[in-house]
């Protein structure tokens, strides 16, 4: 017998005794996995058979579809946009412990907090008494995803049947595709329509901060911002709405009339997860408290978010060398949200009256060589951009706000602190996690300790800061003991 053949034989051999090894343990591994089919089988499946009842063409005359509030400016334009359209679109506005309660006792608490605000807002609208529940549908956002945030609508659902309101339509509105299917259909004129209130809405917000810190009449800004998303209202209303270059020009003359006094406070940018970062109620109105706090909120506009999760397609097919219809397509929006971001910030760089904000192209720039453009479950890359970004625009302290327990937002967030640092020692940033077992007094503490540090380094107290931060070399601290 050759040699070749005897080698062949040893390895059969070798490997018949490995199976006859192997074979108590497939056998083990196979009853396990035929139990566990069973057992599953075994389940009761009530659950996945809840009842659902679809939004129907008919049903948009007579119901009143409640959403729940995230930007409250953005959102007042797109609910006059859907109204002309024949859809009685309220935005929510209730708020307080009775929001987090619904939310806990219907949702459960390991769920990430924006979900447990965002259902318990609307089954404490449905319970208030205030509209009919025979002509109310409720509408809520799915992003899809590696996010909890996709299960939004299951939990909704899951919630209604707990309280016995299975009979209430509920709309899931897809944001990658923008439609909801069923009887709330958005054309294309609307969807255009909505995209530039978000232009409009971006605009005000940032101007809004800029003014609201140091205005010499208190309220003055906030009457600004009603009149001009008043008379914005009617622009959607006239066609009049297009002329992107006239308006962007309308909302600076506006917020330039403002009196504001000459002093000087520390800028505080908001990153976080989409719905803390905006949402009131869910960072406990931050803008607000970091004003009366003796700071200036600076917030980046939801178009970011916007052109991030179109832009992911484009990396997906970088990444994968796999070009998709689906990511052609989207190459126009893409290319119309980046043109109408520009113009903005040109109107208010040209004008020099008030500080531009960042365009995508330079949050991705800002990003480059500290995180990977393939990072972008949640909020990925773009948050972390942000924080650079606005570090390069001499915005040296920053909030993170995020839902406790947000795993994507613990790595591109906090996770990227000391990255971020690496680059920017000069960075002051807190990350504030939201939750209904939070304490709001140790929120508010962490962000007072964020100001006093910005408060010192801003008089240039390099020893005051280093007091606040108890950073003083041990030999200083040796000498003061003795």
């Amino acid at each position: 017998m050759s040699e070749k053949s005897k080698k062949t034989e040893n390895e059969q051999n070798l490997q018949a005794h490995l199976n006859r090894l192997m074979e108590p343990f497939n056998n083990l591994w196979e009853w396990l996995f035929t139990q566990a089919e069973r057992e599953e089988m075994e389940l009761p499946l009530r659950e996945h058979e809840m009842p659902l009842r679809e939004f129907t063409a008919d049903m948009k005359r007579d119901y009143t579809i409640l959403v729940p509030q995230m930007l409250p400016v953005h959102f007042k334009l797109i609910g006059g946009i859907l109204r002309r359209q024949g859809y009685n679109v309220e935005f929510l506005e209730n708020d307080g412990y009775s929001v987090t309660e619904q939310g806990l006792q219907n949702v459960h608490n390991d769920t990430c907090y924006p979900a447990l605000l965002v259902i318990g807002q609307l089954l404490d609208a449905l319970k208030s008494g205030k509209y009919d529940l025979e002509r109310t549908a409720l509408l809520l956002t799915q992003t899809g995803g590696g996010c909890r945030a996709s299960n939004y609508i299951y939990l909704l659902r899951k919630a209604m049947e707990k309280n016995g309101l299975s009979n209430i339509p509920v709309i899931p509105l897809r944001l990658d595709t923008l439609q909801a299917g069923g009887g709330f259909n958005l054309s294309k004129k609307v969807l255009l329509r909505c995209l530039f209130a978000c232009y409009y809405g971006d605009m005000i917000l940032w101007l809004k901060n800029q003014c609201k810190p140091y205005e010499e009449v208190p309220g003055h800004t906030d009457k600004v911002v009603e009149i001009v998303t008043n008379q914005l209202e009617q622009a959607f209303a006239t066609g009049r709405y297009l002329l992107l270059g006239p308006n962007y020009l309308r909302i600076l003359n506006a917020f330039k009339q403002i009196k504001r006094r000459p002093v000087q406070k520390p800028k505080v940018g908001i990153v976080g997860e989409i719905y803390m970062k905006y949402a009131p109620l869910g960072n406990n109105d931050l803008e607000n408290y970091l004003i009366k706090q003796g700071a200036q909120p600076v917030v980046t506009g939801v178009l970011d978010f916007l052109l991030y999760s179109l832009n992911n397609s484009f990396v997906d097919a970088k990444l994968y060398s796999r070009m998709t219809l689906s990511s052609c397509l989207r190459k126009p929006l893409f290319k119309l949200l980046v043109l109408g971001q520009q113009a903005m910030r040109n109107v208010i760089r040209l004008d020099g009256t008030f500080m531009p904000p960042a365009t995508f192209t330079k949050v991705q720039r800002a990003a480059k060589g500290c995180i990977s453009q393939g990072v972008k479950m949640g909020e990925g890359w773009l948050l972390t951009g942000e924080m650079l970004d606005l570090l390069e625009s001499g915005v040296n302290n920053i909030v993170s706000a995020q839902p406790f327990g947000c795993l994507p937002n613990h790595i591109v967030a906090k996770g990227m602190i000391r990255a971020v640092k690496e680059r920017h020692p000069e960075a002051n940033i807190v990350a504030i996690d939201y939750d209904p077992g939070a304490s709001r007094t140790n929120q508010e503490n962490r962000i007072k300790l964020l100001l006093a540090n910005a408060n010192a380094a801003l008089a240039g107290e390099e020893a005051g800061r280093r007091h606040v931060l108890n950073l003083q070399p041990q030999e200083e601290l040796a000498e003061k003991r003795a």
